[in-house]
């Protein structure tokens, strides 16, 4: 994206992050569950929200739409979901929109919810609970071959790709991450790189999508090291990538 548009997060509940994009003029924000949190952004910088853009149904996500369209009038955009409201404009897979000028991709990737999409512009992703920094969401409505199928269409795209997702899980997921794969060096370092920004209350978010192949076990399934620990810790079904992906999900489900 031009160096223009800036993105800022805008923490909301415990640990959940509003994305908001802007131009020092118009602004756009995703995931928006709080309206009193992103007004307070958008008149702190003195600008006109423009569009929402919506990921999936859970309410820490959507909980401020109907508040911010009523004050601001702005577009809504999100997945074929009809629970979700009020939304302008649904979109699915390969449905391109403008976002402040620049254009922004839209990827079907279910599995933590059936109605999750994600955002890729250039050089950035905006993927909701599908993708964590240093993790992935809990399989709440698909199955596990589903997402680790929406989780390889994302590792598919570039290295470089900025990765925003919607809560400050890093640690947590980190913590886990040493446990599925303990002999991975540049997860340490990662580790130790993430406990010093959180101790100075700084995002670990946006990560890169290089850092997340090289150190997230959920684009890990095919990893010799994370295969062979778990079935070292006894969960593992198969080395079929499914059953690998399935096996640390459900661990993490318990960690």
């Amino acid at each position: 994206m031009t160096a223009a548009l800036k993105i800022e997060p805008i923490p909301a509940f415990s640990d959940n992050y509003i994305w908001l994009l802007h131009d020092d003029t118009n602004a756009v924000v995703v995931d928006p569950g709080d309206a009193q949190v992103v007004l307070a952004a958008l008149s702190k910088r003195n600008l006109s929200l423009q569009s929402i853009l919506i990921t999936h149904h859970h309410f820490d996500h959507v909980g401020g739409i109907a508040a911010l369209t009523e004050a601001t009038h702005c577009e809504v955009w999100g997945p074929t979901n009809p629970k979700i409201t009020p939304v302008t404009h649904r979109v699915k897979e390969g449905d391109t929109l403008q976002v402040l000028g620049e254009p922004m991709h839209v990827l079907e990737v279910p599995g933590h919810t059936l109605d999750h999409i994600a955002y890729l512009g250039e050089g950035v992703l905006f993927c909701g609970d599908t993708l964590f920094a240093g993790g992935c969401g809990r399989v709440f409505e698909g199955t596990h071959p589903m997402m680790r199928s929406s989780l390889a269409k994302l590792r598919g795209l570039d290295p470089e790709t900025k990765v925003y997702c919607a809560h400050e899980y890093t640690i947590a997921n980190l913590q886990f991450a040493l446990a599925a794969d303990p002999h991975n060096a540049t997860l340490a370092e990662r580790m130790q790189l993430c406990s010093s920004l959180r101790e100075r209350n700084i995002p670990t978010v946006p990560s890169l999508l290089a850092d997340e192949i090289a150190t997230n076990p959920f684009l890990r399934w095919d990893a010799p090291s994370v295969v062979e620990n778990l079935a070292a810790a006894s969960r593992l079904k198969s080395p079929q990538s499914d059953d690998v992906f399935a096996g640390l999900r459900q661990w993490k489900d318990t960690f």
